[in-house]
């Protein structure tokens, strides 16, 4: 079965879709996007990921979409790929007109999605960790917006990868450290989660609230609070939490070791106590 895409109700091989060039999303960023796996023929967490999909419509004012219409095509495109361990992309701009930095009324949403087969973590990251650099965030004051608009998360991606690290942490010009290009980020101190609040500066991951329910769950003493670079540092265990990252430890940012610059208990223990809630998951 090829790689499949659905634009606006028709579903086709990736290759074969396409866009009009004046749709907004293209040409302003003016678009907003999801992306939900499925473990084992099921999809995970699917209703939040629409909850989060609708609060980005609202708050960039687009007109309304029948959730029970992008479930369906959702649920559609899943079942027709066949694949057991997908990742889905949904899009949704507001619509096609000519170039106007002013919205024109009475566009119709372009809604289109890919399914393929998740890109699996490096193994040996999870085994012995992952390593991060430190950037100052760039990005506009909206990021609790899932948008599309996401050139200084990618020029961050890629200024990791050429220092030779795998992510990149975004830290504010007062110093407080929030969360990486794709992933919020979490760390372990004196015996406490501690994670960055919700506020417009930083994106209100799924796999966030699953990984401090569990956390809860399981005993932990869990805040959220802002903090700086010197906590970062000195933490006893630092890690990253996203859709496709699930939970991946970060043992060494900006040249520091983190602890003693192993994978800790603590990470460990959430990441199996994530999987297992993510396999036992509700049915697509």
């Amino acid at each position: 079965m090829p790689d499949l895409a659905y634009v606006n109700g028709k579903i086709m091989p990736i290759e074969k879709a396409v866009v009009p060039i004046e749709d907004r999303g293209y040409q302003f960023g003016d678009g907003v996007y999801e992306f939900i796996a499925s473990y084992e023929g099921h999809l995970f967490m699917l209703e939040e990921h629409l909850d989060r999909l609708e609060r980005s419509m609202r708050e960039l004012a687009f007109d309304p979409i029948s959730r029970a219409d992008i479930r369906k095509a959702v649920l559609n495109l899943f079942n027709r790929s066949g694949y057991q361990r997908a990742g889905i992309y949904i899009q949704i701009s507001r619509g096609v007109a000519p170039r106007n930095h002013a919205i024109t009324p009475g566009m119709t949403p372009q809604i289109i999605m890919t399914i393929r087969p998740v890109k699996e973590m490096p193994e040996t990251l999870r085994k012995n960790g992952a390593t991060a650099i430190t950037v100052e965030d760039t990005r506009w004051c909206r990021c609790d917006i899932k948008t599309v608009q996401l050139l200084a998360n990618s020029l961050a991606k890629q200024k990791s990868l050429d220092a030779g690290c795998d992510d990149a942490i975004f830290v504010s010009s007062q110093g407080i450290v929030r969360e990486g290009t794709s992933s919020n980020l979490f760390i372990v101190s004196g015996g406490r989660l501690v994670t960055h609040p919700l506020t417009n500066n930083i994106l209100p991951g799924i796999t966030r609230m699953v990984v401090l329910d569990i956390s809860r769950d399981a005993g932990l003493d869990v805040e959220e609070t802002f903090f700086g670079t010197d906590a970062l540092y000195g933490a006893d265990e630092v890690f990253l939490t996203g859709t496709v990252t699930e939970l991946l430890p970060i043992v060494r940012i900006d040249g520091k070791s983190i602890g003693d610059g192993k994978v800790g208990q603590t990470t460990r223990r959430l990441y199996d106590l994530l999987r297992k809630q993510a396999l036992a998951g509700g049915a697509a």
